[in-house]
């Protein structure tokens, strides 16, 4: 299979090719590793390639025999290594799959490697000393976000047509944003993060996925959902597939436009004319679209602190296990400035303090829930901004403590936060791009605690009313001197 054919197809695509015996998983798995070597030396999104597992059964499921890559993070694949990009974590290896594992194994997937992630995943973009700076295949001079950085860069340049993510205050829709793929964080306990962790930062960080397209995320959705035993908590199942409700008409829904975000940033003009412009659409849809306020139940100040106490004093935990695990001292040659700042202040968080912060997180929960009584939809800017230039965006942060890191992490991204916080599902989807530049501009959705559904009917109806899978960045591994990388493509359609 030639790469440029290899590229036509998303991953529903590719395994409907499977299923009716155009092609092996074999030669699936042989194309994107041809690819990865054709990209990955200039955007270093695959900081470790592995050989093929034995792939499931030709049509066992919708996504059987894709080729898949995993977050070096958060997902444990038995016998290979998960560093969390630290060097403090170096050479650490799962013992055994995690759940979620088990369930990508289930849906098919033949899984290829792990993909960059910023130390810890403490930051939107990524730029780790371990592995060093992923590039934007938009611009190699940019940052494709964070943290799940490396599994965008990786399925916007067409090494995989989807890659495993996570976030915890943005980090599937910031990368999502930042190289125009589509990014859903769903809701909190709809997949598991056992059985290591009940929980990560408690409650803030889920599981997902980056793609291509609507379908895809949607299909790995219904594949990988549904709780584990002792799982803390239950978000309520679907009433249809996921892959089915992104085909179906959303209806009228009442949506809200925010343009500022809470802390009061000024938004680029290229961004908040790529907002005005979506809602312009879905107002054309026959949706009511109103500017809107959005009461987050507390402070600005109060939400970076509470999210400040919980990422540290999680932190903590962390660097101390894997410490003591490799007998490694916790310093500046084994950790970033910037998390050795969040260590040292995780560590004088008192009891009460972390309490206090939980007790902020429902008050967040609650305010946001009601503002979904009232409406189907919130749409705002997924970033504020347009990428930055790799090495820049600790500018303005030097020497800052850990509360402070937080703050500047949530100064580049003030719209995403607030819905890991509340747990309710929220999307980026690529509808616009920079006149100036080209580089994509996200427009985030969200809705009301288990409403997936919602916003997958409204993902997919934005996508056959302004397709974004055609477009492609300068660094794409379909393009070859006899690819025919502008044909159409029908495995997307």
């Amino acid at each position: 299979m030639k790469l440029h054919e290899y590229t036509e197809y998303d991953a529903v695509g590719l395994a409907e090719l499977v299923a009716r015996g155009d092609l092996t998983a074999a030669e699936l798995t042989s194309a994107a590793q041809d690819a990865m070597a054709a990209v990955n030396p200039r955007i270093n999104a695959v900081v470790e390639n592995w050989p093929a597992e034995d792939a499931p059964g030709p049509g066992s499921t919708p996504l059987a025999g894709v080729p898949f890559l995993i977050k070096d993070l958060a997902v444990a694949m038995k016998g290979k290594r998960v560093e969390l990009g630290s060097r403090l974590a170096a050479g650490n290896v799962a013992a055994a799959d995690s759940f979620l594992m088990r369930r990508f194994r289930r849906a098919g997937l033949v899984t290829l490697g792990r993909t960059a992630s910023p130390e810890f995943a403490y930051s939107t973009t990524t730029e780790p000393v371990l592995h060093g700076a992923t590039r934007n295949p938009w611009d190699l001079t940019r940052t494709p976000g964070g943290s799940s950085g490396g599994s965008a860069a990786a399925v916007a340049a067409g090494i995989t047509p989807l890659a495993h993510a996570t976030d915890a205050a943005g980090s599937i829709r910031v990368p999502a944003a930042s190289t125009g793929l589509f990014g859903l964080k769903p809701t909190r306990g709809r997949v598991s993060m056992g059985p290591d962790a009940d929980e990560v930062f408690n409650g803030l960080a889920v599981h997902g996925a980056l793609s291509r397209t609507v379908r895809d995320s949607a299909t790995l959705l219904d594949l990988i959902q549904g709780p584990e035993s002792g799982d803390p908590y239950f978000a309520a199942p679907p009433r249809r597939p996921y892959a089915e409700e992104s085909t179906r008409d959303p209806g009228r829904l009442h949506i809200g436009l925010l343009t500022t975000p809470w802390n009061g940033r000024v938004v680029e003009p290229a961004v908040h004319e790529a907002t005005l412009a979506a809602a312009r659409l879905l107002d054309a849809l026959g949706h009511r679209v109103e500017p809107t306020g959005v009461n987050l139940g507390v402070s600005w100040e109060e939400f970076v602190l509470a999210n400040a106490r919980l990422w540290t004093a999680n932190l903590v935990t962390w660097i101390d296990g894997f410490a003591e695990a490799f007998g490694r001292p916790v310093n500046e040659t084994t950790v970033e400035p910037e998390m050795l700042a969040s260590y040292t202040w995780g560590r004088r968080v008192s009891g009460a303090e972390f309490v206090q912060a939980l007790e902020v997180r429902n008050r967040v929960a609650r305010s946001i829930g009601a503002y979904f009584d009232r409406h189907d939809v919130l749409l705002t800017p997924t970033l504020p901004e347009l990428p930055v230039a790799i090495g820049t965006y600790h500018h303005g942060a030097e020497g800052a403590d850990g509360r402070g890191w937080l703050e500047h992490l949530f100064h580049r991204s003030p719209f995403t936060a607030a819905f890991n916080v509340a747990g309710t599902p929220a999307m980026s989807v690529p509808l616009a791009a920079d006149p100036a530049t080209g580089m994509p501009i996200g427009i985030q959705f969200a809705a009301g605690y288990g409403r997936e559904d919602v916003l997958l009917r409204l993902a997919g109806q934005l996508e056959r009313a302004a397709p974004w899978v055609q477009r492609t960045p300068p660094v794409w591994a379909g393009t070859a001197p006899s690819s025919g990388a502008d044909s159409p493509r029908p495995g997307v359609r």
